[in-house]
């Protein structure tokens, strides 16, 4: 037995097969795109070898990866549990209703799979982004509870993006309150605020706050909010026209640190 593991992840966009020592620590990588090993050490190559050998297909290139960036080598260090990179979009409410799917016989659909699907859907449309030079990340947990629905970094900067779900729904939004069709207004801006001022904290740099509207049939504002922007679903690609403010490797250093759980222990 080699003890090594095979953890998939995304990487921009891409999947990729991090190899991994019992400590968590990683000393390969499998890069399907480019059919390439990338090997951090010679030592453990067969041992490598052989544990990727279920997933690899045609030929494969083997040897020592690029020279890393600082931010590749900050990655490279975290260990899987603490990488917040792989987190699916909506993550912890899948895994609320994994472990709680309520009763079958419920006669309205559980609100939790409406705002999963509203997030799922904002997620997509940030993954696409990356094309442009963005990075996102997803559901990520904040002490307390509480957590950033989406993180994006891209040259036009860093947003925290909070989903609201309302489907054929007249939205209007009064700073700071929100409200979806005939329903009590509340005021959601300080909470999207709110989530935009823990991530400024955290990062020790600006992040601007959007409220995503996914799926309305209507939306009015009745002022410009301040700071935020209020977004449909189908409007986010909009955010990837903007530029002049983080160069990549700017971007790809803020997405490393973004990423490690650590950076979002404190309360903020």
């Amino acid at each position: 037995m080699s003890g090594l593991r095979v953890v998939p992840t995304w990487n921009h966009g891409q999947e990729r097969l991090y190899v991994c020592l019992t400590d968590g620590r990683n000393i390969a990588w499998y890069d399907r795109e480019a059919a390439r090993i990338n090997l951090l050490s010679e030592d453990r190559r067969q041992d490598v070898l052989d544990v990727l050998g279920p997933f690899l297909t045609g030929t494969v290139a083997v040897g020592p990866p690029p020279v890393p960036t600082p931010a590749e080598l900050a990655r490279l260090s975290l260990h899987p549990d603490d990488d917040l990179a792989p987190n699916r979009p909506g993550e912890a409410l899948q895994i609320a209703l994994d472990r709680d799917p309520g009763p079958a016989h419920r006669l309205r659909p559980d609100p939790r799979r409406r705002a999963l699907a509203a997030e799922q859907a904002v997620g997509e449309a940030l993954d696409r982004l990356d094309r442009a030079g963005w990075r996102a990340l997803h559901s990520i947990p904040l002490p307390g509870g509480d957590r950033v629905h989406h993180l994006v970094i891209g040259p036009g900067g860093l947003f925290a993006v909070h989903t609201l779900y309302a489907h054929k729904q007249r939205v209007t939004v009064a700073d700071p309150m929100v409200a979806l069709g005939r329903r009590e207004p509340r005021p959601l801006l300080r909470r999207v605020r709110a989530d935009a001022d823990r991530a400024s904290y955290a990062l020790t740099a600006e992040v601007r706050p959007v409220l995503a509207l996914v799926g309305p049939a209507d939306v009015s504002v009745t002022a410009p909010p301040s700071e935020v922007r209020v977004l449909t679903s189908t409007e986010l690609d909009g955010l990837a026209r903007t530029g002049g403010v983080l160069k990549p490797a700017d971007v790809e250093t803020l997405h490393a640190m973004a990423r490690d759980r650590h950076t979002w222990a404190s309360g903020g």
